[in-house]
């Protein structure tokens, strides 16, 4: 079985590589549909894009259950909404709707991409303020289990 430290070491080398590209996506925001001509914003967008759903898979299929069990708080084959109101619950998110946005938010970038620029545009401007979230939420876990 995979431990929180490992999910831990995986999640930060995710975080820290977006932390390095974040300064240059956040200039060219508000992104839009000409931003797909340059090559040097599509390597950068594609590279957080991919960090970005990497983040948000592991987050949820495996540091939040390691979490939860941590805090002897995780049944067996529990639903993501389910663990998603426990940590609201534990008071570790916020709102579980939000997480559910987020994952809906992912799945656009993952599924709308490069096919509705537009679509793709308004999605990567917003997850640029999810992943700050994302990574607050990361962090107050992480303190709470201290790790």
């Amino acid at each position: 079985m995979i431990t929180i430290s490992q999910i831990k070491a995986e999640l930060d080398i995710h975080f820290k590589r977006v932390d390095m590209i974040l300064p240059e996506i956040k200039s060219y925001m508000p992104l839009n549909a000409d931003d797909f001509e340059d090559i040097e914003k599509i390597k950068t967008i594609d590279s957080f894009i991919y960090r970005f759903t990497k983040i948000q898979d592991k987050m949820g299929h495996k540091f939040f259950p390691a979490i939860l069990m941590e805090l002897e708080e995780y049944e067996n084959n529990m639903a993501l909404i389910d663990i998603l109101h426990k940590l609201e619950k534990l008071e570790l998110i916020k709102n579980s709707d939000d997480w559910i946005d987020y994952r809906k938010l992912r799945n656009n970038l993952t599924h709308e991409y490069p096919n509705n620029e537009d679509s793709i545009c308004n999605a990567i401007n917003m997850s640029i303020e999810v992943y700050e979230s994302m990574k607050s939420n990361y962090i107050k876990m992480l303190k709470r289990v201290n790790i």
